[in-house]
């Protein structure tokens, strides 16, 4: 059930104090320096799935500052991902500063010092979520805080695009539903610090390896659909077709080529059932999302050795081969 804040029944005086305790409470302590004489209305509704906190928030222009004596050693640690939707925010944090504009997104770590700073009305989406759910290494995650991800390009784009679906439907989803949903929103992050940290080309990434299982497992139950290619399988899955290939490449195969081969073999065994004589072989090829009954052909010759007509005749049994006199 959402937790909504609004200062908006306050006298400009009063929301001073009540935004602070807000935004303390929604995120972790922080200092909330207001930039108006009169503080315009500012509201938050909070909402969790799985380990997220999904939080939007609008407000007047201020500055929020995570400074060091806020920090102690018993502060449970959160990374929290702010999606920009209005107006313009300066982050820094690391020794590092940016701008994150409209359609962007950034990090920050809240173990460590960081202030933001928005000059005008604005309006944003945060996930906060604990920073042991990420499985990416603290170093390569310290060197992309206060950096800023444009959401229109590459992963970074596919991230912005589900976390923000995220936001949209987090009271229509159960709890089981939500924490599996937070799951691959956390998977996609932690992809996005790889590709940045230049981390994907490792041949036993776990991320790689736990998204080529699921990617194999949709294939799997998807294999009689002719359209199924890179792309719809990128889409499905929010993750580039770049990113899509490079994990089929740390597999030592294709995206095709392993369609290709996992439609061959079920061709295959389905051409040596009993009834595969009366079914046919272009019906057979055509079960399993293959359109074109010459590429088909030629594409089980060069993996078997023979036609499809070939195979079938040869797991006959000899008193089924066309052709034959059954009594000799």
């Amino acid at each position: 059930m959402p937790v909504i804040v609004s200062t908006a029944e306050l006298s400009a005086a009063d929301r001073v104090e009540r935004w602070h305790e807000a935004v303390t409470n929604t995120f972790v302590p922080l200092g909330v320096d207001l930039l108006e004489e009169e503080p315009s209305p500012g509201d938050i509704v909070s909402d969790r799935l799985g380990v997220l906190r999904i939080s939007r928030v609008q407000a007047g222009p201020q500055t929020v500052t995570r400074s060091s004596r806020l920090i102690t050693g018993e502060d449970q640690e959160f990374v929290i991902l702010t999606l920009q939707e209005r107006g313009t925010a300066v982050k820094e944090q690391d020794g590092r500063q940016c701008v994150v504009r409209p359609g962007q997104f950034s990090l920050s770590d809240s173990s460590r010092a960081f202030r933001k700073t928005l000059h005008e009305r604005f309006a944003f989406t945060s996930f906060q979520f604990p920073r042991e759910a990420l499985s990416v290494r603290h170093e390569d995650l310290r060197l992309l805080t206060a950096t800023t991800f444009t959401g229109s390009e590459g992963s970074a784009a596919v991230l912005a695009q589900y976390v923000a679906g995220l936001a949209r439907v987090t009271a229509d989803v159960d709890d089981a539903v939500g924490r599996r949903l937070a799951v691959t929103a956390l998977d996609l992050l932690a992809l996005l610090v790889d590709e940045r940290r230049g981390r994907l080309s490792r041949p036993h990434s776990a991320t790689a390896a736990a998204t080529l299982v699921r990617v194999k497992d949709h294939i799997m139950r998807n294999l009689a659909d002719p359209d199924l290619s890179p792309r719809t399988i990128a889409a499905v899955h929010f993750m580039s077709v770049r990113y899509l290939h490079k994990i089929f490449e740390q597999d030592g195969t294709t995206v095709a080529g392993w369609i290709r081969a996992q439609r061959l073999e079920r061709c295959r065994r389905d051409l040596l059932r009993p009834r595969a004589l009366e079914t046919g072989v272009a019906v057979i090829a055509r079960r399993w999302g293959f359109v074109s009954a010459a590429h088909f052909s030629r594409a089980f010759r060069d993996a078997y050795g023979m036609t499809p007509r070939e195979w079938l005749v040869h797991g006959l049994p000899d008193a089924r081969r066309p052709g034959e006199d059954v009594a000799a």
